[in-house]
């Protein structure tokens, strides 16, 4: 009997350790799955480029197979909004995106909002003046994404067809330069070019133009900028802004959609060239991705500079605009630290990781802004640009500009594309414009 009690104690006392010692597992796995989920970071990234949202949703799950403990997701910034007013918004809502990408005039606007990246890895791999648009108080606050240029797209095939053999885009240098090459494409039975009325096209692309042909001095540039918001300049007079303004009137007179000038959209513009409905197109090296989806077999496209006069000496006649258009910001505000260093990764994989670097230089035909990526881009106009800034040929692209600009001098551009008002009207309105600038 004392035998047979003793074994049901020891019984017992081996069934209660066990149980333990499974509750004691039990427990160890819980915490080990809770410490797991904590491990789990997401983060937003609001994305202004429209044309590359599905490219960057598919970076986004490139870099998340990678990073098996964060996750991406990509949020478009709505067409006809600004992305100032769009992050605007989201912070308003207390939903700021941890990263944020926005035009380089709106960041200081976000300095008190923005993470500093001054210590970042890829500070010392940019470009040389990639981070001007990105310095607040002596610190760098954006991440420069992309390296943009724009002019006029061609297709040198139908160009070559129109002049009987291998079109030379540098002789091509003044407006009657330009217009006889017009009239050479319709005679070859092509349409010339495809005008698009969108008010960032006009207002925040082709404007500008007139700016920044002022002169080769930024500093000069941006003076000519202040006598705008000071009243002191007449643009009806100005003869960069005439020029610029006479090369409009040669553009709507060979537009393939001259009868309905406004009614276009952005999808028109590659879908015209692509299917040879127009050999010219004004836009940027942005749209290449949409271009290659429907011309897919043609790599011959590459870029022409806009002429504003009929002296070829003229600066801006031979230039294309070329700068970092836009810039990420990490936001501290509503986002946590895990959330920042998850982001301050994803920057750092597209920089220095090679499946990064091979989405935003091939897929998303992005000119990177740093000196270690050198992944020799497919992209024609990527390319085309490349040979411009080799050769010194470009000019300030006008990145700086209020947020509004676009908005509200495109307006002004689609009156006088449709012709409802006159070049000394729409002086006027851009000039009433700056003036009311504060």
């Amino acid at each position: 009997m004392k035998f047979k009690k003793t074994f049901t104690v020891f019984l017992t006392v081996l069934i209660m350790t066990l149980s333990l010692s499974g509750c004691s597992k039990s427990s160890t796995t819980n915490n080990s799955q809770t410490q797991t989920e904590k491990k789990q970071v997401k983060i937003t990234v609001m994305n202004s480029k429209g044309e590359i949202q599905t490219q960057l949703e598919k970076m986004a799950k490139a870099f998340m197979n990678d990073n098996k403990d964060i996750t991406v997701e990509v949020i478009p910034a709505p067409a006809g909004q600004s992305p100032f007013e769009k992050v605007s918004s989201l912070y308003s809502s207390g939903n700021a995106p941890t990263l944020s990408m926005l035009d380089p005039g709106d960041i200081v606007k976000f300095k008190d909002k923005a993470a500093d990246l001054s210590s970042e890895k890829w500070i010392n791999d940019s470009f040389d003046r990639s981070l001007d648009s990105a310095k607040v108080d002596g610190k760098v606050i954006g991440f420069p994404f992309a390296v943009e240029g724009y002019g006029f797209i061609y297709n040198k095939e139908l160009l070559d067809k129109a002049y009987g053999g291998n079109f030379d885009a540098s002789a091509v240098k003044t407006q009657k330069d330009l217009e006889e090459m017009f009239k050479k494409l319709e005679a070859s039975g092509v349409g010339s070019i495809i005008v698009s009325p969108m008010d960032w096209s006009l207002g925040g692309h082709f404007l500008p133009l007139s700016y920044s042909t002022q002169s080769k001095s930024s500093d000069d540039v941006n003076k000519f900028i202040e006598d705008l918001k000071a009243g002191k300049v007449e643009l009806a007079q100005n003869k960069q802004f005439k020029g610029l303004m006479a090369t409009l009137d040669i553009m709507k007179k060979h537009n393939i959609s001259k009868s309905s000038p406004l009614s276009g959209t952005y999808e028109n513009g590659p879908e015209a060239l692509a299917t040879k409905k127009a050999a010219v197109w004004f836009m940027g090296n942005w749209a290449w991705p949409q271009i290659h989806e429907l011309d897919a077999e043609n790599n011959s496209y590459a870029f022409l500079p806009v002429p504003i006069s009929n002296d070829a000496a003229d600066y801006g006649n031979s230039e294309i605009p070329v700068g970092v258009t836009k810039y990420f910001i990490l936001d501290k505000e509503q986002n946590s630290q895990e959330q920042q260093a998850a982001a301050k990764k994803f920057l750092e994989w597209i920089v220095y990781n090679q499946t990064g670097q091979d989405y935003l230089v091939n897929k998303a035909n992005v000119i990177p802004a740093f000196k270690n990526i050198t992944i020799e881009s497919q992209d024609p106009l990527a390319k085309s640009i490349k040979k411009y800034m080799s050769k010194g040929k470009t000019l300030q692209f006008m990145v700086t500009l209020p947020s509004d600009h676009w908005s509200k001098n495109g307006a002004s551009m689609q009156k006088f594309l449709d012709n409802k008002i006159d070049v000394n009207g729409l002086a006027k309105e851009i000039q009433e414009y700056w003036k009311n600038i504060k």
